[in-house]
């Protein structure tokens, strides 16, 4: 149910139309420290919501003329899961991401299409040693390069599958990125 209402917001939210700002053609450095990398899910059988972080490690997004032929990557720290909650994050950063041995959340785009719902980055996804496609519904871009996205990522789809019932086993993420134009 959860999964339809993330996917009911994407759609809605991409919706408002398929023509994206131009930002100006070129190569742009991610800039960590205004980029946020947002989860929700849920824990203790679906009663409660856990809301929770990562930070990016660097990324780089280029823009091509064609839109279409735009790329982008990315890597997010696998141990810097912030919940709010010092043990639960110990936790999944041992059992859940085995970050001692994977340090490294990895995505790589591979196209961006233009759908009838608007545009969506379709790409690689890296955790623990698992590549699984991911597509990005692009939500808005604005001011320079600031792009929102949204997406749902199952765990099991990388073998993370401790704890089920315990631990939600889908993840609502939200995506918010800054980059600036490289010189």
């Amino acid at each position: 149910m959860r999964e339809r209402a993330a996917r009911r917001q994407a759609r809605h939210m991409t919706q408002r139309g398929s023509t994206l700002p131009s930002p100006v053609v070129g190569d742009y450095r991610i800039d960590r420290a205004q980029s946020k990398i947002e989860f929700t899910t849920r824990h203790m059988f679906g009663l409660g919501k856990v809301r929770g972080s990562f930070e990016l490690r660097d990324g780089y997004i280029y823009v091509a003329d064609r839109i279409e032929e735009s790329a982008a990557r990315a890597t997010i720290a696998a141990d810097s899961i912030d919940t709010g909650n010092s043990v639960r994050d110990a936790t999944v950063r041992r059992q859940y991401l085995d970050a001692a041995n994977h340090p490294d959340i990895g995505f790589a785009s591979t196209r961006v299409e233009n759908t009838d719902k608007g545009w969506v980055l379709h790409g690689q996804l890296t955790v623990c040693g698992q590549t699984r496609p991911v597509d990005l519904p692009i939500t808005t871009v604005d001011n320079g390069l600031r792009v929102t996205a949204i997406c749902v990522v199952d765990r099991y789809a990388f073998g993370i599958t401790k704890m089920k019932g315990m631990t939600g086993r889908r993840l609502m993420f939200t995506l918010d990125i800054v980059a600036n134009l490289s010189t």
